[in-house]
C-alpha cells in the first residue's frame, strides 16, 4: 500500500510494503489514487514520494511475474506516467534502494534527493528482463549513454555519490531524507515542471554513441554467453539514442521487453534469483532442525590455519567484515609470504579506488600473525585451510580440540575429505563441520558448509549464518567424497577425459561446453585448479600408476573404466597453468591465456594408437549430451543419497561455485524445465546402454520415477 499525509501544503506520499516496498499491484493502485488526491486538493503546493522503513522502493514484485500480476493496471509504466504528468512538483526521496522499477518510478518525478547511503540501479538484466517500465528511455536522458550502458548493461548498483555526478540525483543529504524532500519540495513548489519532466528532455551524451555501442555490442556478445538480455538491454538504450521521439523510443523498449518476457530465459534467471534464497533456508533431513528453529552463535573472532592461497582469501573474506583473525602457519617464511599477499590485495583495492587507504590499513591491523597455537585459545570459530591430505588434518584438528575453548567450532576447508574423519580426532564432534570456500576465496561467493553426522544444528546455523556474513552465498550438504559440486564436477571432468580417449581433443570437448554458456570448458577449469589436486586425490585412493602394456585396450578400475590420460600429464609435471602446461600450454607458468598444444595431441593419438583404441568424430550434440547429462544424473543420485535438500541447492552451487550459465538456470532446472527429465532419462539410459563399464551412466531411481511421472502426466 502507500499512505498519504500532509506536511503542511506537502503531501508526503510513503510506499508501505515490506521489507523493500516492492511495487505489487496493491501499491501501484495505491500510488495512483493517493497521486490523484493531492492533484485534486488545493491546498497541495507540491509532492514528496518516500518509502518505508529506510527504504525507497526495491522495484517489481518479482512474485507477481509468474501470474502475470505486473501486467495489471496501473502498471509500473503507468505509475510513471501519472507522476511525470502531474502539473505540482514530485519529490523522490531516496532512502536504502532503488532499484529496477523503483528506480523508473524516481525518473518518472521531477526531483530526486538520495540519503548519502542510498544505492540505485537497474538489476534487471541479472533477471533476464530490461526495464520496460521506461527506464532505457529515460536513463539516458538524464545519465547520459555511457553511464545508462553501463548501468544497465551490468546490473550494479550506484552509490548516491556517483548518481549525483551521473545526474541521475538531484541532491544528497546526510541526515533525513524525507525532511530534506519536503524542505526542497517547498522551495520548488510554484516552479513550472515542463522543463523537469524527463521524458522531454533530449538524451545526453549522443556525439561518441556511435563508438560507446560499438564497443558495448563487442563486449555484450563476448561476456553473455548465450543470454540474451544484455543485448536487447543495448538494443533498448540504442532505440533511445536513434528513435524520432521519446514515444518511438519507448514502442521499441515494449518489443524488446515482451521478446524476453516470453521466452525461456527470463523465467530461469528468476528462479535462479529465488533459488538462492531458498537454498540458505537450510534444513536437516526429517526436519530435525531448521533455520527457524536454531540460534547460530556469535562469532566474533576466529583463526585460520594455513597462509596458502585458500587460507589469506578466507582471511581476507573475514577481515573485510571487521571480524578479527589469528593467522597461524607452521612455517615463519610462509606465514610473511602470506601477509605480504594480503597486504597486496588491499593494496590493489586503494589503487583502483575501491576503498580508502586508511580503510586499508584497519581492515590489515585486524590480522594477528602467529606460529604459536595458544595464540588461538580464545577465537569463536577457527577455519583449517591447508592442503587435502586427511593424516594432517586430523593432527591440526588435534590440537585445535586440545588448546581451543568447548565452545568454539571446529571448521575445515576441504573440498573432498570425510568431515567425520577429522571429527573423529577431536572430543566435539559436534562443533566440526565443512566450510569449503572457492577459489579465490575472497572473491568467489559461494560456501559449500558440509554437515557431519555428528554436527550439530547450532554449529550449522552459525557456520550459514556467518557465510551471510562475509557476503557468501552459503549452502548446505552432506558428507560424501566430492561433497556436491565436486561429486557432480568430477564425474564431468572423467566424462570429458573418455571423450578424449574416444576421438576428442581437449580444445573441441572445451569448445562445445563455452558455447553452451560456460566461460571455461571442464579441461580448461582443470588447468586452473592444477592437474596435480585430482591426482593426489586419485593416489590417495590408490587408483593410479598401474602400467597396462601396449595393445591392452582401456583401463579398468575395480571393474570400471578409468582413463590414465590426466596422470600420464602429472607424471610428465604438467600440473596446468601452474607449470605452463597441462592439457593446453601457455606462455609461461601462472599465464591465464589457453593454447592448444600439438604435443598434447602427439600424445593422445600415440596412447589411442598404442592401446588399440580407435578414434572417431564426435557429433557436437553427442559431446553436449554427455558433458550435461552425466552430472544431472549424478545430481538426482545426491538428492536420493540426502546429500543435498532441494534441487536449488544443486543449481546454487553450480550457478555460484562453477559458472553454470545463468540463463539456464543451473543443472537441475535446465534438465527439469528446458530440456525435459523424459529426454534426459532416455539419453542417459542410451549412454548407459552404450557404456555399460561407465558407472556413473547408471540412471538415478529418482530421475526414472520423476521422469516417468512427466511422461504419463503430459499424456492426459
Amino acid at each position: 500500500m502507500a499512505n498519504y499525509r500532509k506536511e503542511g501544503d506537502i503531501a508526503v506520499i510513503t510506499l508501505k510494503n515490506p521489507p523493500v516496498n516492492a511495487l505489487s499491484h496493491a501499491v501501484r493502485s495505491s500510488i495512483d489514487h493517493c497521486l490523484t488526491r493531492a492533484q485534486n486538493d488545493n491546498d497541495v503546493s507540491a509532492v514528496v514520494l518516500c518509502g518505508d522503513g529506510g527504504v525507497f522502493c526495491a522495484g517489481a514484485d518479482i512474485k507477481e511475474f509468474s501470474k502475470n500480476q505486473h501486467r495489471l493496471v496501473p502498471t509500473i509504466r503507468d505509475n510513471v506516467r501519472q507522476l511525470e504528468a502531474s502539473d505540482k512538483p514530485v519529490v523522490a526521496a531516496i532512502a536504502g534502494i532503488a532499484l529496477g522499477g523503483g528506480l523508473e518510478i524516481a525518473l518518472g518525478c521531477h526531483y530526486r534527493i538520495g540519503n548519502v547511503n542510498a544505492r540505485i540501479g537497474f538489476p534487471e538484466v541479472l533477471i533476464g528482463i530490461l526495464p520496460a517500465a521506461a527506464g532505457t528511455q529515460r536513463l539516458p536522458r538524464v545519465a547520459g549513454v555511457a553511464n545508462s550502458l553501463d548501468l544497465i548493461l551490468s546490473g550494479r548498483h550506484a552509490s548516491a555519490r556517483q548518481a549525483l555526478k551521473m545526474g541521475i540525483l538531484d541532491k544528497v543529504v546526510p541526515g533525513d531524507v524525507v525532511e530534506a524532500a519536503i524542505d526542497y519540495a517547498k522551495s520548488v513548489a510554484y516552479k513550472p515542471v515542463s522543463l523537469r519532466r524527463v521524458s522531454e528532455m533530449p538524451v545526453k551524451g549522443v556525439e561518441k554513441a556511435d563508438i560507446l555501442f560499438q564497443e558495448a555490442r563487442k563486449n555484450t556478445m563476448k561476456k553473455s554467453r548465450g543470454a540474451i538480455a544484455p543485448m536487447n538491454c543495448l538494443r533498448a538504450i540504442e532505440a533511445a539514442v536513434n528513435s524520432p521521439n521519446y514515444e518511438e523510443g519507448l514502442k521499441k523498449e515494449s518489443e524488446l521487453g515482451n521478446l524476453l518476457g516470453t521466452g525461456n530465459q527470463a523465467p530461469a534467471m528468476s528462479y535462479a534469483f529465488f533459488a538462492e534464497r531458498t537454498a540458505q533456508k537450510w534444513e536437516l533431513p526429517g526436519g530435525k532442525a531448521t533455520y527457524k528453529s536454531t540460534k547460530p552463535l556469535p562469532v566474533k573472532t576466529a583463526a585460520v590455519i594455513g597462509c596458502g592461497t585458500m587460507g589469506t582469501g578466507i582471511t581476507i573474506s573475514l577481515i573485510t567484515s571487521n571480524i578479527p583473525v589469528v593467522l597461524l602457519e607452521a612455517d615463519k617464511k610462509l606465514l610473511e609470504r602470506g601477509l605480504k599477499f594480503i597486504q597486496q590485495v588491499f593494496a590493489r583495492n586503494v589503487k583502483q579506488r575501491r576503498m580508502k587507504a586508511d580503510a586499508a590499513k584497519k581492515l590489515i591491523s585486524l590480522v594477528t600473525p602467529t606460529l604459536d597455537y595458544q595464540q588461538i585459545k580464545d577465537v569463536d570459530l577457527v577455519i583449517e585451510a591447508v592442503f587435502e591430505n586427511m593424516k594432517l588434518k586430523k593432527e591440526i584438528f588435534a590440537k585445535l580440540d586440545a588448546v581451543c575453548k568447548p565452545s568454539a567450532i571446529l571448521c575445515s576447508n576441504t573440498s573432498s575429505l570425510n568431515i567425520d574423519e577429522m571429527a573423529s580426532a577431536t572430543k566435539r564432534p559436534d562443533k566440526v563441520v565443512g566450510t569449503h570456500f572457492f577459489a579465490p576465496a575472497h572473491l568467489m561467493k559461494l560456501l559449500e558448509n558440509i554437515r557431519g553426522k555428528d554436527t550439530s544444528p547450532e554449529t550449522i546455523a552459525t557456520v550459514m549464518t556467518l557465510g551471510k556474513t562475509i557476503k557468501k552465498v552459503p549452502v548446505l550438504v552432506g558428507n560424501c567424497t566430492g561433497f556436491l559440486g565436486n561429486r557432480m564436477h568430477w564425474i564431468r571432468v572423467t566424462e570429458a577425459s573418455f571423450l578424449i580417449e574416444e576421438g576428442c581433443l581437449p580444445e573441441e570437448v572445451d569448445r562445445v561446453l563455452e558455447d553452451f554458456g560456460f566461460p571455461l570448458g571442464p579441461l580448461k577449469v582443470s588447468d586452473l585448479s592444477g592437474l596435480d589436486v585430482g591426482w593426489r586425490i586419485r593416489q590417495s585412493q590408490g587408483i593410479t600408476g598401474e602400467k597396462v602394456p601396449a595393445g591392452t585396450p582401456l583401463r579398468y578400475r575395480q571393474g570400471q573404466r578409468y582413463c590414465p590420460i590426466p596422470d600420464m600429464l602429472c607424471e610428465q609435471g604438467h600440473f596446468g597453468q601452474k607449470t605452463g602446461k597441462g592439457y593446453y600450454k601457455y606462455e609461461r607458468p601462472g599465464a591465464f591465456q589457453a593454447m592448444n598444444d600439438p604435443d598434447i595431441k602427439d600424445m593422445i593419438v600415440a596412447y589411442c594408437r598404442d592401446h588399440n583404441i580407435e578414434r572417431r568424430k564426435i557429433p557436437y550434440q553427442e559431446i553436449l549430451e554427455r558433458s550435461l547429462y552425466c552430472m544431472i544424473n549424478e545430481g538426482f543420485k545426491i538428492l536420493e543419497d540426502g546429500i543435498a535438500t532441494r534441487m536449488e541447492d544443486i543449481d546454487t552451487i553450480w550457478l555460484y561455485g562453477y559458472a553454470w550459465p545463468r540463463h539456464t538456470g543451473g543443472p537441475m532446472y535446465y534438465a527439469t524445465k528446458m530440456v525435459g527429465l523424459p529426454k534426459v532419462y532416455e539419453r542417459v539410459c542410451h549412454y548407459a546402454s552404450a557404456h555399460p563399464d561407465i558407472m556413473h551412466w547408471q540412471p538415478s531411481d529418482l530421475l526414472k520415477k520423476m521422469a516417468l511421472q512427466e511422461a504419463a502426466t503430459s499424456h492426459l
